[in-house]
């Protein structure tokens, strides 16, 4: 078999010219840094043969081609970047006699010397000048004698005799040798409390930067390494790494770091953070600087590459936060564009605060009757106007340009106090003179006005429907959106709930004819005589009822915004989460719910920008934060004391602009806007180990190539759908599910018909006993980057420690442990019931708790029930693999097979406890205490150990294989019979073992992977990153292949097969471990020349 897509960390970096190379796994890729533009992949070649690039040296000096040496473990290769390649980049090509060849130790640093000459820093503290061309030839070498065990090393100097090696050792020192006299070190640089793990010189200044696993940077001024001149004193020590120091480069006289924190800090000449780069998913393993022009370029274990823009010296100081002085103590701020700010005092006063002349100017005086609490704005497009709203505790309304508050409309809305105001753009109104006002008052009733701006007079108004907010103590809404072609408005309220109304045709003919039939109510200067009237008009529109409440969505402290966008509805609350919604049949459906960062307690609104990113904007205790889905880090971060006192934000072409109160004054952020810092090469996985993957199908996209699409799940608690293309060998992320608290261990799929793309019910499990259900549909796009659109739809979940808070009398019972995990899942297949009025889906659970569970799901009701369970093994299941027998007369049994940790496999017999769980739900609503599974058929001892894998695959007999896969790194497998039992003793479903293979020691480490391919073929994967393809004959199993494949540390494998137009069966898998890799390979001719037998012994 053969590698066609690779997700690998990426442990090397390094500029060539106007080339990123990138080094992840065997393969090295390839960006364009095309000018001040955005950079983009150019290509990528595998490089090396069985090991990971470690390192990648360009040759310093001019040309139209560049050579590179890529190195890893003991392997060595040389390649060529040349220009001429697609749309005008480079092309990688393999140098002449430069081909991926072994040593004899493993290389830790490669230096570029005279001719076709390297230098290299090998195991054991030896330094070697080496001939690359041709077949390859050593020249000189020498052994540097007490170094201890090396961890990194650098190489400088020129010519043999003033070639010089700095190595950082296990001990925690820097050892300093000569080429030309290294016995015995020439200088020891001590101080780091850890291992060093990379080292940065520059021979121009004399300097030499260590990282260490103790988190620490150090910077020592060595002079020239060849010479022997230097102090060797540390100039500076850096501290702020929360974990080990994995690169380090010098910026300059200072360095900058990059650590397993997944943080890149730039230091200051005091040791301090000078600056601080985040967005990876996981550690950091790489970084190179561009010297021309100041480039960092980051890597890291989700295999992610991202390349970031030098900022200016003025960017990079912290914007400063400043005082306004405002005249009158402030009640609530806004900010009616980047250069202005409105401040409403206590005392109802309006001024406003012109940013380019720095001054306040008073708009409004104060009132002496009851003050205005409720200020809202509206920038109109294409004016530079702003139309302002004020209400207060006496139920008035003011409406009036920012430009001409003299001329106003005064309006009295309610008897009683206007708790909120908020306008919404809303589809049929031209964006550049009006807007919808949203008014809520006393007893939940909501006013929406539409307010024209008229050029040197007061606005229009028109009363366009009135609404009943759902009861509830604090009975107002918060936001709204009125959504575009459906004639409904969205909103959201101070309990947390949100409310679909409607805003039909019917209700703004009344408006009219009431606005326009009666007394005009649009008054100059501010005139209430006109206030009854518009209160008499206002009783005669009916008080639209909700067609949907989602009560309660995001908890007692309300929603925040409501956005739409590309047709599905985006909610944010103060719980630090948003939700993705659509509406059907006039219904609010919640189809995800996203937790975008860690720590984001409050989330206020969400912006989504024209180049396809998402910005959060909440707050993170008491900072403000503007977070960026695409890169995963903060855009802004601005202390303001927390988001209970009014703030306002406003981002523009022009500037990034934030006005809150606080110490009773208004404070004002303001910072030039600026491109964006840091750009995506290659998107981020997983942050952490991927421990499970399926494949969920292949999408065709017209005029692009067939799309496979996975998902994966990780010990970063997340769950990802992605896109591995063929061509590009690069994977792309389409959705992330990050509903689980703990890590997402197994992953099990029910394929659902899909007339327009792949539809599918995912579960995913994991740590904390948690279980979550999605509906997924992808279909193809080709408007978008992937050429495939993933919608998820969250369907229901399931936690065992919230079943045992719902139990009656559960005092008297032992709470289950919160540490059991789910270890393995699988769909019951066949379990549609014709005796309920709706479908039912099984799922079968292995637990490290001992127990094997059954769940029933109703989709309809997003209902996910426990309905048998077992604790037979007593002790960790880890395996469990459900299949379905149907005899020829059609009667169906549903067994399902169990593997522990002791090696044993049990067969089950579950037809039974599934249609009593069929029956009790029925009659209970979907609610039951679970039932007991019977004593199973069949139990193997299979291994002496934990068994890792385990796959059924059903014969065209009517018979089953069993493979299994175990800690000893043996294979098992066997085959099996089910029948059924003749007269009263024998009643039932038997099985019959008809014949056991096994293959002690078929692999070096765990085999945590198996399928059956066909009767007579096998394969299996394992820890010692091997894939062996076997021939299964009656007694034996046979090898067929071995394949290296370059995932560490491998979890698990799924396989399927596809037929090319011309016919032939290729057989394809997936991978997952330190990684994710696709392979394909070719099906052999049938090998099994001997019959199975027909009979066997009874167990």
């Amino acid at each position: 078999m053969e590698s066609v897509a690779l997700v690998a960390p990426v442990t090397a970096l390094e500029f060539a010219g106007n080339v990123l190379l990138a080094g992840t796994g065997p393969e090295v890729v390839a960006f364009w840094l095309n000018g001040s533009g955005p950079a983009a992949a150019a290509g990528r070649r595998s490089v090396l043969c069985e090991a990971s690039v470690q390192g990648l040296r360009a040759e310093p000096g001019p040309g139209s081609a560049t050579r590179v040496v890529v190195f890893g473990g003991r392997w060595l290769a040389v390649l060529a970047v040349r220009h001429g390649g697609a749309d005008g980049g480079p092309r990688l090509a393999t140098c002449s006699g430069g081909t991926a060849r072994e040593l004899r130790a493993r290389v830790w640093e490669v230096r570029w010397a005279a001719g076709r000459r390297l230098a290299l820093a090998l195991g054991g503290g030896t330094v070697a000048l080496y001939e690359w061309w041709g077949g390859g030839r050593w020249l000189r070498q020498a052994s540097c004698g007490g170094a201890g065990a090396l961890r990194c090393a650098v190489l400088a100097g020129v010519g043999w005799a003033r070639l010089a090696l700095a190595a950082g050792t296990a001990m925690g020192a820097v050892v300093v040798w000569r080429a030309a006299a290294a016995k015995a070190p020439q200088r020891q640089l001590c101080g780091h409390q850890g291992a060093v793990l990379a080292l940065c010189y520059a021979a121009s200044r004399g300097l030499l930067a260590s990282a260490s696993e103790d988190r620490s940077v150090r910077l020592w001024a060595v002079g020239d390494l060849g010479g022997g001149d230097g102090s060797g004193a540390c100039l500076l020590v850096c501290y702020g790494h929360g974990a080990r120091v994995a690169a380090v480069v010098l910026r300059g006289l200072l360095p900058v770091s990059a650590g397993e924190d997944g943080a890149c800090l730039e230091w200051d000449g005091g040791g301090g953070v000078r600056r601080a780069r985040r967005g990876h998913r996981g550690a950091l393993r790489a970084l190179a600087l561009r010297p021309a022009g100041g480039r960092l370029a980051t890597g890291g274990d989700d295999g992610g590459v991202r390349l970031w823009q030098p900022r200016r010296a003025a960017a990079e100081a912290v914007s400063a936060v400043a005082a306004l002085g405002v005249p009158e103590r402030p009640r609530a701020v806004l900010l009616a564009g980047p250069r202005r700010v409105l401040a409403l005092g206590e005392a109802g006063g309006l001024a406003t605060f012109e940013v380019d002349q720095g001054r306040w100017a008073p708009v409004l005086h104060p009132t002496a009757s009851e003050p205005r609490a409720v200020l809202a704005a509206v920038p109109l497009r294409g004016w530079d106007e702003t139309l302002c709203a004020l209400a207060g505790g006496d139920g008035r309304l003011l409406l009036f340009a920012l430009s001409r508050p003299g001329a106003a409309a005064e309006l009295k809305l309610f008897e009683g106090p206007v708790h909120r105001l908020s306008w919404a753009p809303r589809p049929g109104l031209p964006p550049d003179t009006a807007a919808a006002l949203l008014a809520s008052g006393p007893d939940g009733e909501m006013l929406w006005l539409d307010v024209t701006h008229r050029l040197g007079q007061a606005p229009s108004v028109q009363l366009m429907g009135r609404y009943l907010l759902p009861p509830c103590k604090q009975r107002w809404h918060t936001c709204a959106a009125f959504l575009p072609q459906e004639g409904l408005l969205v909103c959201g309220d101070r309990r947390g709930s949100l409310i679909l109304f409607p805003c039909s045709s019917s209700s703004a003919c009344a408006a009219q004819s009431i606005v326009n039939g009666g007394t005009d109510t649009v008054v100059e200067d501010s005139s209430n005589e006109l206030e009854p009237s518009w209160l008499l008009q206002k009783g005669a529109l009916p008080l639209e009822s909700p067609l949907s409440v989602l009560f309660g969505l995001h908890g007692k402290t309300g929603v925040t915004s409501v956005t739409i966008h590309r047709g599905y509805i985006y909610s944010t609350g103060r719980d630090g989460v948003y939700r993705q919604l659509r509406l059907q049949d006039q219904q609010l459906e919640v189809l995800q719910k996203h937790r975008p960062c860690k720590g984001l307690q409050w989330i206020e609104e969400l912006h989504f920008t024209s180049d396809g990113d998402l910005l959060v904007l909440g707050f993170h205790a008491d900072n403000f934060v503007v977070w960026s889905s695409r890169t995963g880090e903060n855009i802004h971060c601005i202390s303001c004391g927390g988001g209970h006192r009014s703030w306002s934000y406003c981002s523009s072409p022009l500037a990034e602009v934030f006005a809150f109160i606080k110490s009773g004054d208004v404070m004002l952020y303001h910072r030039k806007a600026e491109p964006c810092e840091q750009q995506v090469l290659l998107a981020s996985l997983h942050g952490r180990q991927i421990t499970c993957v399926r494949r969920l199908g292949a999408v065709e996209v017209p005029g692009r190539a067939t799309f496979n699409v996975f998902v994966t799940g990780s010990e970063d608690t997340m769950a990802c759908v992605l896109v591995l293309s063929e061509n590009s060998r690069a994977a792309v992320p389409l959705a992330r599910l990050s509903d689980h608290i703990s890590s997402v261990r197994t992953l099990a799929l029910s394929m659902g018909p899909g007339d327009e793309g792949l539809s599918a019910l995912l579960f995913s499990a994991g740590g904390r006993a948690q279980i979550e259900c999605y509906r997924l549909l992808c279909t193809g796009d080709t408007a978008s980057e992937s050429a495939v659109a993933c919608q998820v739809i969250h369907v229901a979940s399931h936690r065992l420690d919230k079943h045992w808070e719902q139990k009656k009398n559960r005092h008297k019972l032992v709470k289950m442990d919160p540490e059991t995990r789910y270890m393995s899942l699988s769909v019951l297949p066949g379990t549609s019931i014709k005796q309920l009025p709706t479908s039912w889906k099984f799922l079968a659970a292995a637990c490290s708790d001992g127990s094997v569970r059954i769940f029933g799901l109703l989709e309809a009701a997003q209902k996910l029930v426990l309905v048998a369970e077992s604790f037979h093994h007593q002790r960790c299941v880890l395996k469990v693999e459900a299949f379905l027998h149907t005899w020829a007369g059609g009667e169906r049994r549903h067994l399902l097979c169990s593997a522990a940790t002791d090696g044993s496999i049990a067969f089950w017999d579950i037809t039974g406890p599934i249609m009593d769980a069929v029956d009790a739900l029925h009659q209970a609503e979907g609610e039951m205490q679970p039932l007991a599974l019977d004593a199973p058929l069949v139990t193997v001892m299979a291994h002496s150990c934990g068994v890792n894998s385990l796959h059924i695959r059903e014969t065209p007999e009517g018979r089953y294989l069993v493979a299994s896969g175990s800690d000893d790194g043996s294979i098992h497998v066997c085959l099996l019979e089910v029948a059924l039992g003749r007269g009263e003793a024998a009643a039932g479903t038997s099985l019959q073992v008809l014949e056991r293979v096994s293959r002690p020691c078929a692999h070096a480490a765990h085999v945590t992977g198996i399928r059956v391919l066909r009767p007579d073929l096998l394969l299996s994967a394992s820890v010692d990153q091997r894939l062996t393809l076997w021939n299964q004959r009656p007694g034996e199993l046979v090898p067929l292949s071995t394949t290296f494949f370059h995932v560490p540390d491998l979890a698990e494998l799924d396989c399927w097969e596809e037929v090319e137009a011309g016919g032939e069966l290729r057989y394809y898998c997936v991978l997952c471990g330190q990684g994710l890799e696709m392979l394909c390979g070719t099906a052999p001719p049938n090998l099994l020349h001997k019959r199975l037998p027909s009979e066997g012994v009874g167990v």
